[in-house]
């Protein structure tokens, strides 16, 4: 089957068929052997890339801005202080403008509406480099350092281990379902996502052999989990909450009790960074050898740029 995403945005895995997204890992990976090989990309020759950042990150700057220049284009960081957007100039205003002087948009920030707007008035491709509702990208590094290490994507039970509603277990959910992967929630009742969310997941794996299973018991979910994945108990903008997200998710540590408890000797560690050690994992646990942390930081760059170049690649 021939697949062509020129052109198309890159706003939520829910726009992507289980083909399309095994194109984008099938990329990555070619891209990257290509990188270690130390071969000159120019499959993005002559294209500028406005680079939106609302919310600071390390890595998806560092990953959009290299996956950029390795194939030729030129990356322009645009941060709160740099454009009006949505401030002084509304944001369809905005992405008028910046549609007629760049190629593609990638945006980081808070509002999922704003990058659609984005994607909607600029009539060039616009990725989504995280939104308060979605984590796209993180998703395909994930699934392709899964790929690496275990050599499949497929007979994998994913558990993810914290908040339940953030934009990480979101994506992770609908990704999951969109490669018919078992995907298991652990997480207190107070944060567990909303039956909609569940609801348009089991809608993909409707006829497939693969669940979505929420539960608030540690043991029953975790056992003979593949991959534990977790991440930070206050997401940017919920400082607030701290204290009160500290007390109820203490018991869902990830921790070597926890490893142990999956009975899983080849288990995987995941985390999208940054991780607040002493949280939602232990020091030990983020060090040690089932910890491929670094590896889906790496990955960040290799699928953003899978992403870029099969949406805006001249060839």
């Amino acid at each position: 089957m021939s697949i062509s995403l020129t052109g198309k945005s890159f706003l939520t895995l829910k726009d992507f068929s289980k083909e399309e997204i095994q194109y984008l890992l099938d990329l990555a990976l070619e891209l990257k052997r290509k990188k270690k090989s130390k071969v000159k990309g120019d499959l993005l020759e002559g294209k500028n890339i406005a680079l939106i950042f609302e919310k600071p990150s390390t890595r998806t700057r560092c990953a959009f801005t290299v996956a950029s220049v390795d194939e030729g284009a030129h990356p322009e960081y645009l941060g709160v202080q740099d454009i009006q957007l949505g401030n002084k100039e509304s944001i369809e205003d905005t992405a008028r403008v910046l549609g007629r002087m760049f190629d593609g948009i990638l945006f980081r920030g808070f509002s999922q509406e704003t990058v659609e707007k984005l994607a909607k008035y600029s009539k060039v491709p616009v990725w989504n480099g995280l939104t308060d509702e979605y984590h796209p990208t993180q998703v395909l590094a994930d699934f392709l350092t899964v790929m690496e290490h275990k050599g499949r994507l497929s007979h994998c039970k994913w558990v993810y281990v914290g908040d339940g509603r953030n934009n990480m277990a979101r994506s992770l959910m609908i990704g999951c379902a969109k490669m018919g992967l078992d995907f298991v929630i652990v997480a207190p009742k107070e944060l567990w996502p909303l039956q909609e969310w569940i609801k348009e997941c089991q809608d993909d794996l409707e006829g497939k052999k693969h669940s979505i299973f929420v539960t608030d018991q540690i043991q029953e979910g975790i056992l003979g989990a593949d991959i534990i994945y977790t991440d930070v108990w206050c997401s940017m903008g919920e400082e607030s909450k701290a204290n009160e997200r500290i007390k109820l998710l203490q018991p869902y540590q990830v921790n070597q009790k926890m490893i142990q408890a999956t009975n899983n000797s080849n288990l995987l560690f995941m985390h999208c960074l940054p991780a607040v050690k002493g949280n939602e994992v232990t020091e030990d646990v983020f060090e040690g050898k089932y910890s491929v942390v670094f590896d889906q930081a790496e990955n960040r760059m290799h699928t953003i740029k899978s992403v870029l170049v099969a949406t805006l690649a001249n060839k």
